[in-house]
């Protein structure tokens, strides 16, 4: 017989872009991941397609990126890590294109059964061409997503 424990999530990956709004989904990612007594997964993707543009970049430039990134989350994710409910605290920052290096490198070796993402304002152009990655993850990640404005 299934219990609501069972229905409860284990594990969390909450994907963040580097905007302002990503204090607010992280925010909402640690109150789910401490009230489910869960995992939490804390993904960016550095975007590499303008640098591939360039011909090459270097990898000083990605370091750079991935220390300002974790410097961004540092409050939060000492709050994060210092909460007893919550099982696990990993951050993963990886370059690549987005929605491949999300499924492939990220959600398709974690295997979350929640996804939480932010859902960033896009020109209306930008997104005919483009999609944006709350409507990705949505779409592709094989569990539920929980999609904060």
């Amino acid at each position: 017989m299934t219990t609501y424990q069972d229905l409860g999530y284990n594990k969390i990956f909450v994907s963040l872009d580097g905007t302002e709004a990503q204090a607010k989904v992280l925010d909402r990612a640690i109150i789910m991941a401490a009230n489910h007594n869960a995992e939490l997964y804390i993904g960016h993707v550095i975007d590499s397609t303008a640098l591939e543009t360039a011909g090459t970049y270097p990898i000083d430039l990605i370091d750079a990126l991935e220390k300002s990134f974790r410097n961004s989350i540092t409050d939060q994710l000492i709050l994060a890590e210092n909460e007893p409910t919550i099982k696990k605290v990993e951050v993963i920052v990886k370059a690549g294109r987005i929605r491949e290096t999300l499924k492939d490198e990220m959600l398709d070796v974690i295997k979350p059964d929640l996804v939480i993402c932010g859902a960033r304002g896009l020109s209306s152009i930008k997104y005919a061409i483009m999609g944006s990655i709350s409507t990705f993850l949505t779409r592709s990640a094989p569990c539920d997503t929980l999609v904060i404005k």
